[in-house]
C-alpha cells in the first residue's frame, strides 16, 4: 500500500519537472566530449539523449579522478573503456511484485559515469553461495586494491565501486544536504551521506542519514538473519578467523533503527525534486580500522540487497553482457549549458539563450560593446556568422548541437554548447 500511494507521488517526476525545467535524470551527468584521461579514453560521460520516456547515458566507465598512469595496488588488473550505454527510465515506479536482488556487475551508475556495484566481491565461503564476501573488508581492509576515490577495475576491465565514492563528493561536509550522485537502475536517484531531518521539508536540519542494517549479535556463523538454521555444511568460518562483517549475512536489518529503509533510502523533496521522489543514500559513519578512524562507508553503502523500483531486463542495464543500450527511437540531445570554454575578464557577463533554441537565439553582453558572433557544428565548421547582435535569426540552421562563440576584439572567447 506504502509504495502504491509513493507511485502517486512518482508519477509527477515527469520529463520536465516544476517550472518547465529538464529532469535531473537528463541534465544531472556530468559530460565531457574533449579532456583524455586513463587508457587515452574520453572521461565521465560522453553523451546524453532522452525521449519522451528514457533516458540514454553513454559513458566510458572511465572517471576523471583516476590518475592517467595509476597503477592499483596489489590488484592485477587495469580500467578499461567500456564504451557503455545506459537506459534509464523518466518516470521509475515502485516495485510491488518480486523483489530485484542488486545483482553482481553494475546496479547503477555515478553521474561521472563510473559503474555502482553492490557490496559483495563475487566470492562466498568454500564457494558454497552462503555467506558472500564483503569486498569492503576483502578487497580493500584486507587486499587494499582500491585507490584513494575507493574504486578498483575487475578482471574484465571494468572500473566500478563498492561503496560511496570518496572522490565524487565531500563525504565530511556536514553542514548542508549531500547533491544527487547518480542513478540506480530502477532509474530512482542515488544522494550522498547528508539530508534533511524532515525529508519533506528542505529548510529542515541537516543530518547524517543513518542505515537501519547492524551487526548481528552471534558467536558462531550457523544461522541466517532471517532465522534460517543452517547445515554443518553450511556453516560459516569461525568469527576469530573472519571477524564480524567480513561477509555480507552478517548483517541484519531492523526497521526503524535508521532513517534509511531495508533498500537503503526513504521518499524526499530535495531541491532536484520539489515534487518529491523516492531516492537511496550512501551511507557514511565515524568508523576505526585498520587505516585510521574517520568518516568511511558503511553497511549497506549505497543500495540495499534489493531494489526499491521496477528493474526492467528488457532495458538491457543488468546481467552478463549488459550496459550497450541501443535507441531505436528519436531522441533529443542534451549537452550541458555550462560555457566549454572562456577567456573573458571576470567582469564581463554574458547570456545566450533559450536552450534548446527554434529560429532565434538571444545574446545579452555586458561590459563588452564590440564582439563577434561565430556559430560552429560539431565539426568544427562555421556555419554562421554576425557582430554586436542581441538577436541573431537561426531559422536556416538544421536541427542539432551547435557551439555559440562570442568572440571580443582582443580575442578573449566564450563560447556555449547549445541544440537546435
Amino acid at each position: 500500500m506504502i509504495k502504491q500511494v509513493l507511485q502517486l507521488f512518482t508519477i509527477l517526476a515527469l520529463t520536465f519537472t516544476s517550472f518547465g525545467q529538464l529532469s535531473p535524470v537528463i541534465t544531472s551527468w556530468q559530460q565531457n566530449t574533449t579532456n583524455i584521461g586513463f587508457a587515452g579514453a574520453l572521461t565521465n560521460v560522453q553523451q546524453v539523449n532522452y525521449s519522451n520516456t528514457f533516458v540514454y547515458v553513454k559513458t566510458n566507465d572511465i572517471p576523471s579522478w583516476i590518475p592517467i598512469l595509476y597503477d592499483w595496488p596489489n590488484n592485477p588488473w587495469f580500467a578499461v573503456p567500456m564504451n557503455y550505454q545506459f537506459k534509464f527510465r523518466l518516470n521509475p515506479i515502485p516495485n510491488v511484485g518480486p523483489e530485484t536482488k542488486t545483482g553482481y556487475g553494475h546496479i547503477g551508475l555515478w553521474k561521472n559515469g563510473c559503474s555502482i556495484y553492490n557490496p559483495k566481491d563475487a566470492k562466498s565461503y568454500q564457494d558454497s553461495s552462503v555467506w558472500f564476501q564483503n569486498a569492503w573488508y576483502w578487497e580493500h581492509l584486507l587486499g587494499e586494491t582500491f585507490d584513494s576515490c575507493i574504486g578498483h577495475p575487475n578482471g574484465s576491465g571494468e572500473y566500478h565501486t563498492h561503496v560511496s565514492p570518496a572522490c565524487l563528493y565531500d563525504i565530511e561536509d556536514s553542514m548542508q544536504a549531500s547533491p544527487l550522485l547518480g542513478y540506480a537502475f530502477d532509474s530512482y536517484p542515488i544522494y550522498g551521506g547528508y539530508g534533511y531531518s524532515n525529508p519533506l521539508d528542505t529548510n529542515s536540519a541537516i543530518i547524517r542519514l543513518k542505515s537501519s542494517y547492524r551487526l548481528r549479535n552471534i558467536t558462531n556463523r550457523t544461522t541466517l538473519a532471517n532465522g534460517t538454521i543452517l547445515p554443518t555444511s553450511q556453516h560459516g568460518p569461525l568469527l576469530d578467523s573472519v571477524p564480524l562483517g567480513g561477509y555480507m549475512e552478517d548483517y541484519e536489518y531492523v526497521s526503524g533503527l535508521g532513517d534509511l529503509d531495508e533498500h537503503n533510502g526513504r521518499f524526499v523533496i530535495t531541491n532536484d525534486y520539489p515534487n518529491g521522489i523516492y531516492a537511496y543514500f550512501t551511507t557514511i559513519g565515524w568508523v576505526s580500522d585498520t587505516f585510521d578512524y574517520s568518516i568511511k562507508p558503511v553497511f549497506p553503502y549505497v543500495l540495499g540487497p534489493v531494489y526499491y523500483g521496477e528493474v526492467y531486463p528488457s532495458d538491457g542495464n543488468t546481467g552478463p553482457g549488459s550496459g550497450f543500450a541501443v535507441i531505436s527511437e528519436p531522441v533529443t540531445p542534451y549537452v550541458a549549458v555550462n560555457s566549454v570554454e572562456s577567456s573573458l575578464p571576470k567582469d564581463t557577463k554574458i547570456s545566450v539563450y533559450p536552450n534548446p533554441f527554434d529560429s532565434e537565439l538571444n545574446i545579452e553582453v555586458e561590459n563588452i560593446s564590440d564582439f563577434n558572433i561565430e556559430i560552429k557544428d560539431l565539426h568544427g565548421r562555421s556555419v554562421m556568422e554576425d557582430k554586436n547582435k542581441s538577436q541573431i535569426d537561426c531559422s536556416s540552421l538544421k536541427s542539432g548541437l551547435y557551439i555559440i562563440m562570442i568572440i571580443t576584439n582582443t580575442g578573449e572567447t566564450k563560447s556555449f554548447r547549445m541544440i537546435k
